[in-house]
């Protein structure tokens, strides 16, 4: 588990690593700025998937109107990093 601690860039590559486990794709093929709805096979089954652990990870919970108005790896790490 990290913790509030975490540097910005560290709850980045977390949430990064999280979303590309879920995906199924390498980590290094998302950029911050990647659409996560237009990564292929991305759905809303796997986008709830990925906030579950997102929130396992941080010990956090996010609401549902952070969460579901954004779209990159860069606004899901600013939403952590608010509710940390």
């Amino acid at each position: 588990m990290t913790t509030s601690t975490d540097t910005p860039a560290q709850i980045t590559d977390t949430v990064r690593g999280i979303v590309a486990e879920v995906l199924a794709v390498p980590a290094d093929a998302l950029s911050l700025d990647t659409d996560l709805r237009g990564v292929e096979g991305a759905d809303s089954i796997k986008v709830l998937r990925m906030i579950a652990r997102i929130e396992r990870e941080f010990d956090v919970e996010l609401e549902d109107e952070d969460v579901f108005g954004v779209s990159t790896i860069a606004e899901v790490s600013d939403v952590v990093r608010k509710a940390l």
